[in-house]
């Protein structure tokens, strides 16, 4: 006989609920989830606003320049015609000198000993030159009373020639050694600046041993070096434009020497032109120097600020900017040289064309820009206007209140 099963509990109506809501919030969990594995999508790239140049052609004049240095005609270098140890200098750098005008001064002491061993010599063939003397006349008195015969006399005539000689040679002895003492003092030649000091006191230095360089006042050169593949159009007396990189008038020169070799460093040629009549600039100073001769008029270029120019590769290139697309893209340039603050470019761009000119590190091909523009002055007075009458009066009172208030 089968027992009847006890009814089931009529849960429904009490559990019902709850299990929905659990249901309802597990399935959100994994909604939420899910979104966020999902990867956000990435904000647009902004616009940026670029300065643009509009590129035009210029006729410039190809003169080639060069960096030269004025220099005087003539430069001597100055030593001791002794060695000996420096005890003494009078000239500094930069410092005017005259002709006869003392630079420098040697130990003297060693060579006046020798000055005064030399005129003793000259004392000594002096006594043995007057002895002969003598003796050569009392004999010649005996020959002429037939007390002697004539070799006897003609010895003593013989010796008397050797004294003779003998003196001559310690005088030209004593004068040698007085005029290497009087060495010892070094002299300026001639009226100039000090360029250059070679030696300083305390040191020893060989006969001829530079000490001093002295630029000779007069003539001026300007001294610049031109490439092998141009001097040969240089030549004896052709025109030269001197221009100092301080400012001041442009002098003319002409060509005066041409190196007929290639420094064995640099291999360039050094040429020196004379500066003509005008305000030289001062010795050393760097100028400018255009040889007429390697111009060439009439070559169009352009012209871009460097702030402009960026290298990709090894090449140099520019952003130009496309109106129709509002985006850049890269163009290469070649570059001949600079003037100033601007490149001179021969190749890649024509006229019309729009460059960006500055911030061109930032930018990529095919990127979106914008134009700037600057905003001018009215407008940003006007704005300024505009915020001063958007600013609220408080009264002290209410200020103070109000700042209680806050304290509370």
């Amino acid at each position: 006989m089968r027992t009847p099963q006890a009814p089931l509990p009529q849960q429904g109506l009490f559990f019902g609920p709850f299990r929905l809501l659990r249901y309802a919030s597990g399935v959100g969990a994994v909604a939420l989830f899910l979104a966020a594995c999902t990867p956000a999508e990435p904000p647009p790239e902004p616009v940026r606003a670029v300065k643009l140049v509009t590129v035009g052609v210029e006729a410039l004049q190809a003169y080639q320049d060069y960096s030269g240095e004025v220099r005087a005609r003539t430069e001597s270098r100055l030593g001791f015609r002794v060695a000996g140890k420096i005890v003494q200098r009078q000239a500094e750098l930069g410092q005017r000198v005259r002709a006869g005008q003392a630079l420098a001064q040697l130990d003297p002491q060693d060579y006046q000993l020798a000055a005064s061993a030399a005129q003793a010599q000259v004392s000594a063939a002096q006594t043995q030159h007057d002895l002969a003397a003598a003796d050569f006349q009392r004999f010649a008195a005996l020959k002429a009373q037939n007390f002697i015969s004539g070799a006897e006399l003609d010895r003593r005539e013989a010796s008397l020639k050797a004294a003779r000689a003998t003196l001559a040679q310690a005088r030209a002895q004593a004068s040698a050694q007085g005029n290497q003492a009087t060495y010892t003092r070094l002299v300026s030649d001639v009226d100039g600046v000090v360029t250059a000091v070679d030696a300083e006191v305390g040191q020893v230095v060989s006969a001829g041993t530079p000490v001093l360089r002295i630029a000779q006042d007069g003539a001026r050169d300007v001294v610049f070096a031109v490439p092998e593949d141009k001097v040969t159009r240089l030549r004896v007396g052709q025109a030269v434009t001197v221009r100092s990189w301080s400012g001041g008038e442009t002098l003319q020169a002409r060509v005066r020497e041409v190196a007929a070799s290639a420094d064995p460093v640099t291999r360039t040629f050094v040429v020196k032109a004379g500066i003509e009549a005008g305000q030289v600039p001062p010795l050393g100073a760097t100028v400018h120097v255009t040889p007429e001769a390697l111009g060439a008029v009439g070559r169009s270029a352009i012209k871009l600020p460097t702030t402009a120019l960026r290298q990709e590769g090894a090449a140099t290139a520019v952003w130009v900017y496309e109106p129709d697309t509002g985006t850049v893209r890269s163009q290469a340039v070649q570059v001949v040289t600079a003037d100033g603050n601007e490149a001179v470019i021969t190749d890649g761009l024509v006229p019309g064309m729009q460059v960006v000119s500055t911030g061109v590190h930032v930018l990529t091909p095919g990127q979106k820009v914008s134009i700037f523009e600057q905003k001018s002055a009215q407008s940003l007075s006007g704005k300024a206007q505009a915020a001063t009458k958007n600013v609220v009066s408080v009264p002290p009172a209410s200020a103070a209140a109000a700042s209680a208030s806050a304290t509370r």
